[in-house]
């Protein structure tokens, strides 16, 4: 591993200002679950010159809730405080889904979600949930914060649309309404400590007659990026809930995938993924809407 120069500030204007002064060729540091290996295989990125640690910076950690505002997430929260978040949970039981099976226990224990989110990944863990939950990202920089749909952050694999100088503080999510539930599966050739072949989430919100009033499905590892598949919402949406429904669906978000063939799965194996995981999420997601407030 060759030098870089390390910085640890203490509040999120001493880290932009760290960056502001020294330029491109900085990274941020979180967890250091990604970055640290790849800098020492020296893959997936440049090496940097100085690395900027935000373990000490309050401003990009902590949960937050409130029925106006929704979630907040601090950048900096580990994976292990969302799986274990009784509010998390309770009201986005689809995000703990995904946070509890990113790697091991002393994984989840360093992972923080602002760095599966910007690492860019399409096989990362918390992105169909967080696409599933029409998550924003807040990004501070120079010239103040801004915020950008998820959707829109994620330009193509292990690039995002944060800026030179910038730092993703927070992912905001909106309230769910009542009788909203959502479910995250992956599937793996080995049951831990792997990367997904197919990731789907689904967040449904029904009628008290079980009519799907709102449809949400995400996937993830099968596009450059993780995805929403919108012709498949629009088929859930407004009708009600059944397996006929819920296997047009899946066949129709199969079709909107759009995979590669490398050594873990072909093309055609991942969009046979896509319809059975959705189906199973599907019928999962009403199970746990029927039960929620």
């Amino acid at each position: 591993m060759r030098k870089f120069e390390y910085f640890a500030p203490q509040s999120l204007s001493e880290a932009l200002a760290v960056f502001k002064e020294h330029g491109e060729g900085g990274r941020a540091l979180a967890g250091g679950t990604d970055l640290v290996v790849q800098v020492k295989e020296g893959v997936k990125i440049p090496h940097p010159s100085y690395v900027v640690s935000l373990r000490r910076v309050p401003e990009v950690r902590g949960i937050d809730f409130s029925e106006g505002a929704g979630l907040r997430i601090g950048a900096a929260t580990t994976m292990a405080e969302i799986a274990d978040s009784p509010l998390i949970r309770e009201r986005y039981r689809i995000l703990a889904d995904g946070a509890r099976i990113v790697g091991s226990t002393q994984t989840m224990n360093m992972a923080t979600v602002g760095g599966n989110v910007c690492n860019a990944a399409p096989s990362a863990d918390t992105a169909p949930p967080l696409l599933a939950c029409e998550a924003v990202a807040v990004i501070a920089g120079p010239d103040g914060e801004r915020e950008a749909p998820l959707e829109e952050f994620w330009l193509e694999p292990n690039r995002t649309a944060l800026k030179p100088g910038e730092l993703l503080k927070e992912l905001r999510l909106p309230a769910p309404p009542a009788r909203t539930g959502g479910v995250y599966v992956r599937h793996t050739p080995r049951k831990q400590m792997d990367i997904a072949v197919v990731g789907v989430a689904v967040l449904l919100t029904l009628t008290d007659g079980d009519r799907i009033e709102r449809a949400r499905v995400a996937l993830g590892a099968v596009a450059p990026t993780p995805i929403r598949a919108r012709k498949a919402e629009a088929v859930l949406e407004g009708n009600t809930a059944s397996g006929a429904l819920f296997a047009q669906a899946a066949e129709i978000a199969a079709s909107e995938a759009s995979p590669i063939s490398d050594i873990r799965g072909s093309a055609e194996f991942r969009r046979h993924l896509v319809r059975v995981v959705t189906e199973r999420c599907l019928r999962e997601a009403v199970a746990r809407a029927r039960l929620a407030q």
